[in-house]
């Protein structure tokens, strides 16, 4: 009886160790890869629980997650100009087939990395090769990413992975090569500072000098119309008083003689020589008569 149960008991721990061996489960992040005898059988990418025969086959499983590759320094390399510049690029992967990419690395992940390094590499230099430093900064980065990213997939779809995405953080010149290059920059930007301030000044004096003109035009049109005018305000006038005047010529005499005794004795200090018969004296001489 006891052996029935010992026999049992190790029946029952036989096949729970054939199942343990038997049974895997794939996550949802994960490809499987079930191999038997170092040839790839079948590949698993859904979620769930599987089955493998025990001790003839194995299971390897691989992220299907996106993943990153980042240059740990930034990279030299050549512009067109025969310049130097320092590259800081991430590249984002992925595995879209397991099986070509098991056979192709043997699923090892550093090899891939190595693989998609080298690739990356030189495509980011021909792209630099062709271009200036201008072009590189700023003037066609983002033609560089997209040309980069589909030349760099297509060599990665032969080992199994995509390409999901090429980036450069940051392009940058030499310490050496960037003060010279300042400098440079400065120098230009100064001469152009330059050129424009003599153009401001030579467009300011022709401002002042054509402001200038229409003044003394404006000034000599003013002092032409007030002349004229003038003028005919005075003929007006002469006109109205030899009029009013006309009408009694010996008030007007009288009239004038009045406006020429006030401003004559317009001073005290005022001194005048004349004969004591002169008609300058006609109405003061009648004034005394009139007294008597």
């Amino acid at each position: 009886m006891k052996q029935s149960f010992g026999l049992i008991g190790g029946l029952v721990a036989a096949i729970v160790v054939v199942l343990a061996l038997s049974l895997f489960t794939v996550d949802q992040r994960q490809y499987a890869v079930v191999q038997q005898l170092g040839e790839v059988k079948s590949v698993i990418t859904e979620p769930g629980l599987n089955f493998k025969w025990p001790l003839i086959q194995n299971v390897r499983f691989f992220d299907r997650r996106i993943l990153t590759m980042d240059s740990p320094e930034p990279e030299r390399f050549i512009t067109s100009e025969k310049k130097n510049v320092l590259v800081d690029s991430y590249v984002k992967w992925r595995i879209v087939d397991p099986k070509l990419y098991y056979i192709s690395v043997g699923g090892d992940e550093s090899r891939a990395r190595t693989r998609l390094s080298q690739t990356v590499n030189a495509g980011l230099r021909e792209e630099f090769g062709k271009r200036t430093v201008h072009d590189v900064v700023s003037g066609e980065r983002d033609k560089i990413m997209d040309d980069m990213r589909e030349k760099a997939d297509q060599d990665a779809r032969k080992i199994g992975v995509q390409i999901v995405d090429v980036r450069l953080k940051r392009v940058e010149l030499p310490q050496e090569v960037s003060e010279s290059v300042y400098r440079r920059m400065e120098a230009e930007r100064k001469r152009v500072a330059n050129e424009l301030r003599s153009q401001g000044a030579a467009e300011a004096e022709k401002i002042r000098a054509d402001a200038d003109r229409q003044r003394e035009v404006l000034v000599a049109e003013a002092y032409r119309d007030a002349q004229k005018i003038k003028g005919e305000g005075d003929a007006k006038a002469a006109a109205i008083y030899g009029q009013a005047f006309g009408q009694n010529p010996e008030f007007f005499a009288f009239y004038r003689s009045m406006e020429a005794y006030r401003s004559t004795f317009k001073s005290k200090s005022d001194v005048m020589v004349l004969e004591p018969n002169s008609d300058f004296f006609k109405y003061m001489k009648n004034v005394g008569r009139s007294g008597k």
